[in-house]
């Protein structure tokens, strides 16, 4: 039997472990895997996520008892200190020796400090374990007690906004320093790095860049940081997270060949000098590069295994730094080369600064090919992107589709099914995972469903980015074998939404807890206790005050709950019209309780910083004055936008005012899978932007033209042309059999664009159910909206006047003190969250 020794329990450590656990050649070895940690290995791509995570082991790829059923030795906080390549043996730090056929080192890198006098001071941390996290968290602790609450973060790269994210979780006032002239310089170039720092620092997070820091000061301990130009930033703590540096010191000192700024040279092998010892993840110098990602990682750890058991398998010649992330809750992702512009590349540029979106794309001069691309605040298209990148597919005519989504309905902006990918394509990256591998593990047999193939092929377990395209592919493969696909909202309810509102309907159950006693298992979890709340809330009209225990957060307290622990109030402005008295009232309510108020892009006041206590006593203010509740907070109607209309416009057709007043009356209040806008535009000029809305109507000769599923937001789609030249009646008429269909049939949180490219026939089969009534249900869903639409209650009112439903806007069970953690800051004469 031939030893294999693996020198680290890194995550590629594990993984190589792993692969050579699960090889039909796995008997023909015996396995011994060194960690120089305490425990097992970890995950350590969500090293920040270790705060806000449950669980004993949160992190964990396996526990210890899974080393011992695959029949390998794991040996922790034990540190080899030596190789003997002539005797094929290794010495740990504990005098223990042990012979090898195979080496493998997975020794990783460690983290890059800075040439920085005063280093060594008390307050000086790395960021690379858990360990060093806890050791983090405990000084942060020790500080607060002291009233100090300022930290720094020495490295504006990903690692470093990760432990930038971590600072911020434990409660510091986090500040951000980078040496280069923006943010993850590898990834972004100046525009997408301009916006990632306006979103970063709207959390409160300060960024400075284009700093040499110089020293760090302070007598006991930490006080400051100095930089070379001069200036000084007063901070408790500080983080390096400044880059990483290969761990080749072992190899260095056995005499295996290493590279002249570090990492250890293998070939395509993973061959080092000596043709036993193998070199995989951060510590492997290929093709003169160190590669920081997992996927790379990964894939060198298969090639290991297979080079090991006889096998030819050889490293990719190039290895691509794609990523997705999601940085300090903001998507980020980058493929191909993001920044190549030359004569032979044109870049595509879209930036929504409101929305705080950023999208790049670089494409061949000829439009043909996808170079490269850059995505920030809405990571949505990566999945495709990468896939049109990779795999070298055609673009469309107008390749701008690609970022912005199809207009006017035409064309695609992707390569429409997954499907229609080659088998080759690699849909997993950090598993090495083709469409292959998925679609032929269904049609094989081998699997049949979607948690058969990720636990066969380990597709989406990792940074899991790839799960969308994974689940799509799993689907469309199992409809082309003639199997139905069940797509349960959760594992307490084995139904899909769609399923679950005709059950609910049909049977008139009431409660949660009666739906999960006939229709599920279990005590349900915060997935479905949301969508059943929204069934309840669509069958019978019932109010967010109704079965609280399972509203989301916002539902619960009927405003959307802000960063800084308060909470905002948007009453209702049907069609954005308001009386000048109405204004007044809302200045009056504002400056009363010091409010924070701005105008939105749906025509509405929006009044900002309220506590929960002063909630009821400001819907009150608001109601006695003719307000409602406008729903901001909830899955439901938002607004009806509108232009000025022919009342006061020359160019105005029709009375677009006072049709959207009547549609945001018509639909106020009502539940559906996701939030719905609509936006009603008194001539084609469209002021009101209708066909950027859930439903839009613009004015043309001869009545309205109503347009559907189109959005903004992170993803926007134009709507597209249901029916032209209705009067008011008919409009209205299609608008309730429209929403009362989407409501019935669309998946939790999906909105009406992504619900329209799944729905099976597209617009021509909408266009047939709504318009021309093919199902024969146009008469029931109309009476259905009409049964809603007489079942509306203001739900602040029906708050504020019941006692019991008034005990949960407290801050603290046994008294009616106010919360005095929050402060706030004054910027542009109004109040601000304090940012921090």
């Amino acid at each position: 039997m031939k030893k294999v020794i693996v020198v680290g329990n890194g995550m590629v450590g594990y993984k190589f472990c792993e692969k050579l656990a699960a090889h039909p050649l796995r008997d023909e070895f015996e396995i011994l895997v060194f960690g120089e940690e305490p425990r097992p290995a970890y995950d350590r791509v969500h090293l920040s996520e270790y705060f806000t995570l449950k669980s004993s082991d949160p992190l964990l790829l396996a526990p210890r008892a899974w080393y011992e059923e695959n029949r390998i030795e794991l040996r922790t906080s034990e540190l080899v200190s030596e190789i003997d390549t002539n005797a094929k043996r290794i010495v740990t730090h504990k005098t223990n020796s042990f012979e090898y056929d195979h080496l493998i080192l997975a020794t990783g890198s460690s983290p890059f400090i800075p040439p920085l006098e005063g280093v060594s001071k008390p307050g000086v941390f790395i960021y690379r374990t858990i360990e060093d996290l806890e050791a983090i968290e405990g000084y942060a602790k020790k500080l607060q007690t002291q009233g100090r609450f300022k930290a720094a973060v020495l490295g504006g790269g990903l690692l470093g906004l990760e432990a930038a994210n971590a600072t911020k979780e434990l409660g510091m006032e986090t500040h951000v320093i980078e040496f280069a002239p923006r943010l993850m310089p590898r990834q972004l170039d100046q525009q997408a790095s301009d916006l990632l720092i306006k979103k970063i620092e709207s959390l409160g997070i300060k960024v400075h860049l284009g700093k040499n820091s110089k020293e760090v000061f302070g007598d006991d301990g930490m006080e400051g940081i100095e930089f070379h130009d001069g200036e000084i930033l007063n901070v408790d703590m500080l983080v390096i997270s400044a880059g990483i540096r290969p761990r080749d010191e072992l190899a260095i000192k056995a005499g295996i060949l290493t590279g002249s700024r570090g990492g250890v040279e293998v070939n395509r092998k993973m061959e080092t000098s000596d043709p036993s010892i193998y070199a995989i993840g951060e510590v492997a110098l290929y093709n003169n590069g160190i590669y920081g990602l997992v996927a790379p990682g990964y894939e060198m750890a298969g090639v290991a295994v297979d080079q090991i058991t006889g096998g030819d398998k050889l490293m990719s010649p190039s290895i691509d730094m794609s990523t997705k992330l999601k940085l300090v809750g903001t998507e980020v992702a980058s493929f191909g080369d993001p920044f190549l512009e030359n004569d032979d590349a044109i870049a595509i540029r879209y930036e929504n600064k409101q929305k705080g979106i950023y999208k790049r794309i670089n494409i061949s001069t000829d439009g043909s090919k996808l170079l490269g691309g850059i995505l920030v605040g809405d990571a949505s298209d990566y999945n495709n992107l990468f896939q049109l990148y990779m795999n070298g597919i055609k673009l469309p005519e107008d390749a701008e589709d690609l970022i912005l989504g199809a207009r006017g309905g035409e064309g695609k902006s992707s390569f429409g099914s997954a499907l229609d990918l080659p088998d080759s394509a690699q849909i997993c990256s950090c598993e090495s995972v083709s469409k292959g591998d998925i679609c032929g593990s269904l049609t094989s047999g081998a699997c049949s469903s979607l948690k058969d193939v990720i636990g066969q092929t380990k597709a989406s377990t990792c940074c899991g980015g790839c799960k969308p395209m994974v689940t799509d592919l799993v689907n469309e493969t199992l409809k082309s074998m003639g199997q139905e696909v069940k797509e349960s909202i959760c594992e307490h309810f084995e139904y899909s939404r769609q399923e679950l509102y005709d059950l609910v309907k049909v049977h008139r159950i009431p409660t949660y807890n009666d739906a999960l006693d006939q229709l599920g298992k279990g005590h349900g979890c915060e997935v479905c206790k949301p969508v059943m709340a929204s069934i309840f809330a669509s069958i019978f009209m019932e109010t967010a005050n109704r079965q609280v225990g399972i509203q989301d957060s916002n539902d619960r307290f009927l405003a959307n709950i802000q960063r800084n622990g308060t909470y905002s109030v948007v009453p209702r402005v049907p069609g954005g019209e308001i009386t000048p008295e109405k204004l007044v009232v809302l200045g009056q309510v504002a400056k009363k309780y010091d409010l924070y108020t701005k105008i939105t892009g749906g025509q509405r006041i929006d009044l900002f910083g309220a506590q929960l206590h002063e909630l009821p006593i400001i819907w009150k203010e608001l109601i006695d004055a003719g307000f409602e509740s406008g729903h901001a907070y909830g899955k439901s109607l938002r607004t009806v936008k509108s232009c000025v209309g022919s009342t006061w416009c020359r160019y105005g057709m029709h009375d677009s005012v006072s049709f959207a007043i009547r549609i945001e009356e018509r639909y106020k209040g009502l539940r559906s899978p996701h939030k719905l806008k609509g936006g009603v535009s008194g001539c084609i000029r469209e002021c009101a932007e209708a066909r950027g809305k859930d439903f839009g109507i613009i004015a043309v000769e001869g009545g309205w033209n109503l347009y559907v599923c189109g959005n903004g937001g992170a993803n926007p789609k134009h709507a597209v042309l249901l029916a032209s030249q209705l009067d008011d009646e008919t409009c209205i008429k299609y608008l309730d059999r429209f929403l009362m269909f989407y409501i019935r049939t669309a998946a939790p949180l999906m909105r009406t664009a992504p619900w329209l490219e799944k729905l099976d026939g597209g617009l021509d089969y909408l266009k047939k159910v709504i318009v021309e009534d093919s199902l024969g249900i146009g008469n029931e869903l109309e009476m259905e909206m009409e049964d809603l639409v007489n079942k509306f209650t203001c739900e602040w009112k029906e708050a504020i006047e019941s006692p019991e439903m008034m005990k949960r806007f407290k801050h603290f069970i046994n008294t009616d003190d106010e919360n005095e953690e929050l402060v706030f800051v004054p910027m542009r004469e109004q109040k601000m969250p304090k940012p921090w």
